[in-house]
């Protein structure tokens, strides 16, 4: 299942954003694009938010409630993003706008939502 939905392919170009930006800085690359361990992560990454159960409303990582990831990729999500995220601020201005619209999206577990519609 491609990313179909114009937030789910916003979320992945903002996560390709950032691991080239961490990757040029902690690796070395240039305009090649990202190392092959970086591109790998991008690969999972995207697996990830193919399969993620929120689809379009989606929250950030930060404050979503399912950890997809596991937990080696996880820490590796949370170097880039740390090192990344400031960083966006001047590299993708808008990019990092909608991204912190985002967070101030509310969040409720699916299984929840799943429940209140069979009720």
């Amino acid at each position: 299942m491609p990313l179909t939905t114009p937030r789910l392919k916003r979320e992945h170009y903002t996560m390709q954003c950032m691991v080239e930006i961490y990757c040029h800085d902690h690796h070395g690359t240039g305009a090649a694009g990202p190392c092959e361990g970086c591109r790998t992560f991008l690969g999972y990454a995207e697996q990830r938010l193919e399969k993620c159960p929120y689809g379009e409303n989606k929250p950030t990582c930060a404050r979503c409630p399912i950890h997809c990831y596991k937990r080696a990729q996880r820490e590796q999500a949370k170097a880039i993003m740390r090192y990344a995220g400031p960083r966006m601020t001047f590299r993708h201005p808008w990019l990092s706008l909608t991204h912190v619209l985002d967070k101030l999206r509310r969040v409720e577990h699916p299984m929840a939502t799943r429940r209140r519609g069979q009720s």
